[in-house]
């Protein structure tokens, strides 16, 4: 994203019920049940969903026994869909499940203490908000979360579980100044109509959420702009697993190495390394030394350090970034096992990160987000 000049940057979230996102929360709730039991699990597991049907694939090894198909019913019971005519059902759906273990010649690899694969994995912090994300991809899962809550607690009760958001803000360099449009859509029931609709999602939605101060006469917002959303869920569209790896990270702001989280183990640089990006660029803003950073770390297959660590201060920095990549290798483990061990990865914490993003989050267990070692990195450049 350009520091110069006044430009608009644009970002999405999809609620929980959204068909790539249970996906993504299925994976994940399969990881949590075999680390509950067997913390050195390997866990790599893929969910598809569409019409009446969950399937579940990949690789799984591990001593304990997890009840595949009763799991998947629960977490999609947990989402809320339980009946059939919100276009899928917990109860009646089919789970068909194909797993198989993890092979011997990547485990001869990681069992060692390398990297579960090669790949780039970045990490990203910026001053604009008390999270130290991105302000367009916080107001988009703040919305999308808050559809949930309405829907949840019955205050809208025609809402269904499916749901997008998008959020476009204005800058002017680096500072957000207002909101250009906001987009909200929401799978509803048959009875509503859409002025109802779009009436009460104004008042009890993104009234609620975005800051008055950021709305201006000029700021389009759209709700449901095609006037129906009835059919959703994955009976609208199927969904996969790591199909949201934007909404996932920082909304588009920064670079993607690609590679999804929901559905892999922390042996998985995909996940953990991507984590440890976030808690180093988080701890440089913190630290002051940038207002906003992105950090690479890069892995090979079977290797445990990192082949390249790279940190882009977006010409924020306080200092050279050699000094900062120097300071990094100082004061943080990048090896996978430093990273697990460090972040303490090897527990069923993973569930709630499958849905409002895995970044910026404030709930116990996102160790990846504590700004606890500021001060070791200002004292490593010598501040």
């Amino acid at each position: 994203m350009g520091n110069n000049g006044v430009h608009v940057f644009t970002s999405e979230s999809v609620t929980e019920g959204h068909p790539d996102k249970i996906a993504d929360q299925i994976s994940d709730a399969i990881l949590d049940a075999v680390l509950a039991g067997d913390p050195n699990g390997r866990v790599a597991c893929e969910t598809l969903v569409t019409t009446g049907l969950a399937f579940i694939a990949g690789e799984i090894t591990t001593d304990v026994y997890v009840d595949i198909p009763a799991l998947v019913r629960s977490t999609i019971r947990g989402i809320g869909y339980t009946r059939a005519k919100y276009g899928f059902d917990s109860e009646t759906c089919a789970v068909v499940s194909s797993i198989d273990p993890q092979s011997p010649d990547i485990a001869q690899g990681v069992d060692t203490g390398g990297a579960g694969d090669q790949g780039l994995m970045f990490g990203f912090a910026c001053s604009e908000t008390p999270e130290l994300m991105p302000l367009p991809i916080m107001l988009a899962h703040k919305l999308t979360k808050r559809l949930t809550e309405v829907r949840r607690s019955g205050e809208l009760e025609w809402l269904r579980p499916d749901g997008k958001s998008q959020v476009s803000v204005e800058y002017d360099g680096l500072e957000p100044k207002r909101l250009e449009a906001i987009v909200l859509s929401c799978q509803h029931s048959e009875s509503v109509s859409i002025e109802d609709i779009r009436d009460q999602i104004r008042h009890k939605v993104i009234d609620s959420v975005v800051p008055a101060s950021m709305l201006d006469s000029e700021t389009k917002i759209y709700v449901n702009p095609t006037g129906r959303f009835v059919i959703g869920g994955p009976q609208g569209d199927c969904g996969l697993t790591g199909r949201k790896i934007i909404v996932d990270t920082y909304g588009g702001v920064g670079s993607h190495g690609g590679g999804a989280f929901s559905g892999k183990d922390p042996s998985k640089v995909d996940r953990s390394a991507s984590y440890m990006a976030r808690h180093i660029a988080k701890n440089l803003v913190g630290a002051e030394l940038a207002s906003r950073v992105e950090v690479q770390l890069a892995y090979a297959i079977g290797v445990a350090d990192p082949v390249s660590v790279m940190v882009d201060s977006c010409g924020t920095g306080t200092i050279d970034e050699e000094a900062m990549t120097k300071a990094i290798r100082e004061v943080f483990p990048l090896t996978p096992g430093g990273i697990i061990e460090y972040l303490d990865l090897l527990r069923p914490i993973y569930q709630k990160t499958a849905a409002y993003g895995h970044f910026g989050r404030t709930d116990p267990g996102f160790t990846w987000e504590s700004t606890r070692r500021a001060g070791d990195l200002k004292s490593a450049c010598g501040m």
